[in-house]
């Protein structure tokens, strides 16, 4: 981990990079566990070696500690995350929200941490199987929602499309169509291409062919698929665009700054303060790739 992280976009203190949030308090939990702050197994015995999976805990100390120096008397609070931190957030979401007093203005944010049940583009389930194995693991089901692991295998009601259908609390999703990390580990993870056909398009969406922005175009269509619900409940917000990157929120280029990523010529930050202050509804879909110009579209083939 690093000594020191930088606490950007949604994270800063600067009213200019951070309008609505600048002047909050504001507490970073640091994310190690490897299931999104959820792991709590019956034993952490494996093959006579000793393996301390105990993110569910982590995250109980955590808000414990939290609340008694003072989130117990909050009048606003937002969960918020990026990538496996986003997946935390709609996870612990309405547990957040059931710890803080009732007339408050509680709600949640998820960026980038809205993963897809798809196969990847040889049909294999992939991703499916690998949250199978952390479930497992980690003895997941028990932060997991009792009625969805009473209807179905408990590693499906871990994936954002299930945790959705039960969170009570106001939602919003901040995503990007083409999230590089998800086209590169569920559409197309390395063992699913080895003749590396798709090794410059996995790397960078500009030197993607025409079939394969096809394929593209598909899994955007599967996340808003996945995003029904949402899109019809009247208290969620979303703000969906087409840029090739993965976590927007913390990077003040990409949450709101002159050349900040657009939907109707608002930035994601104003699109989430417009929606937690109930200015008005917020609930932007970007049109398909390549169309939006204000886009920040990340390119692995360049050298650092």
């Amino acid at each position: 981990m690093d000594p020191l992280i930088p606490f950007d976009g949604i994270l800063s203190h600067q009213s200019l990079q951070n309008p609505d949030f600048y002047n909050w308090n504001i507490v970073k939990m640091r994310y190690c566990d490897g299931a999104s702050l959820v792991g709590h197994p019956e034993s952490e015995f494996k093959n006579g070696t000793k393996l301390f999976l105990r993110g569910q805990l982590i995250w109980e100390a955590i808000m414990s500690e939290l609340l008694s120096l003072g989130l117990s008397k909050a009048k606003q609070a937002l969960l918020t995350g990026c990538s496996a931190g986003g997946l935390a957030t709609l996870i612990h979401c309405d547990d957040f929200r059931a710890h803080l007093p009732k007339d408050a203005t509680v709600k949640c944010l998820a960026d980038a941490g809205f993963f897809l049940d798809e196969p990847d583009i040889l049909g294999n389930c992939t991703m499916s199987n690998f949250y199978h194995d952390v479930v497992q693991l980690q003895g997941v089901a028990k932060s997991l929602h009792k009625e969805c692991i009473t209807e179905m295998e408990p590693s499906k009601c871990i994936f954002p499309q299930q945790i959705i259908e039960n969170i009570r609390t106001p939602l919003f999703i901040v995503n990007p169509a083409y999230d590089f990390w998800q086209i590169q580990h569920i559409l197309v993870p390395a063992g699913s291409d080895p003749d590396g056909y798709w090794r410059r398009c996995r790397l960078s969406i500009q030197k993607c062919d025409s079939t394969q922005i096809e394929n593209l175009q598909g899994f955007r269509s599967s996340l808003l698929k996945a995003l029904s619900k949402l899109q019809h409940d009247k208290e969620g917000g979303m703000f969906i665009n087409s840029c090739f990157v993965h976590c927007q929120t913390w990077m003040a280029e990409t949450w709101h700054s002159s050349n900040s990523p657009r939907i109707n010529n608002k930035t994601i930050a104003e699109s989430v303060g417009d929606w937690y202050f109930n200015r008005k509804v917020t609930k932007e879909i970007d049109c398909p790739y390549p169309c939006n110009p204000t886009c920040y579209h990340m390119d692995f083939t360049q050298p650092s």
